[in-house]
C-alpha cells in the first residue's frame, strides 16, 4: 500500500551525487554493482534483454561518476508495476540515502505515469526502512510474496 496523498519529503542526495533516469549504464557497470551487492553478474547479453522490456530505470552516480545505485520497473500499463534490482553499493558511505532516494524517485515516477497501478517490489534487507519509509506494507495482511530463481545455482 502506497500512501498517495501524504508523501514524504523527496531525500536528498550528497553533494555529488546524481539522480539519472534512463542513464547509459554499461553491462560492465551493472555486474559490478550486482557483485558488489553479493549477487551474480548477468553478462552484456542479459542485460540488453532486462533494459529493454524495462519501461524505464534510474541510476545513482557518485561524485567520482561510479555507479551506486541503480533500480528499474517494468509494468503492463493497466493494473500493476513491479520495481526490480533495488541495488545500492554496499561499500558507498551515502547507501541508506541512495536507497532511498532511488525508491522515493520511482514511485514519484510510478505515480505520475501510472497513478493508480498497484506496485511491488523485490528489495534486499538493507532496504527494508527506505521501502517502509516510502509507504509500503511488508506482508500486508500476513500474505507473502515468494519468488524463484530460475538460474542454476
Amino acid at each position: 500500500m502506497i500512501p498517495f496523498r501524504s508523501q514524504p519529503p523527496q531525500p536528498r542526495l550528497r553533494q555529488g551525487y546524481q539522480l539519472l533516469q534512463q542513464p547509459g549504464c554499461s553491462a560492465e557497470e551493472l555486474d559490478d554493482l550486482l557483485r558488489q551487492c553479493g549477487d551474480r553478474p548477468r553478462g552484456a547479453s542479459r542485460w540488453q534483454l532486462v533494459l529493454e522490456r524495462s519501461a524505464w530505470h534510474l541510476a545513482i552516480r557518485d561524485e567520482h561518476d561510479q555507479l551506486v545505485g541503480f533500480v528499474r520497473a517494468t509494468s503492463d500499463q493497466a493494473l500493476n508495476a513491479n520495481l526490480w534490482d533495488l541495488l545500492a553499493d554496499p561499500c558507498d558511505p551515502a547507501r541508506d540515502e541512495v536507497l532511498e532516494a532511488l525508491v522515493q524517485a520511482a514511485l514519484t515516477r510510478l505515480r505520475r505515469e501510472l497513478g493508480g497501478c498497484s506496485v511491488s517490489l523485490a528489495a534486499p534487507p538493507e532496504a527494508l526502512r527506505a521501502v517502509t519509509k516510502a509507504g509500503f506494507v511488508v506482508d500486508p495482511g500476513g500474505i507473502r510474496a515468494m519468488g524463484l530463481n530460475l538460474t542454476e545455482p
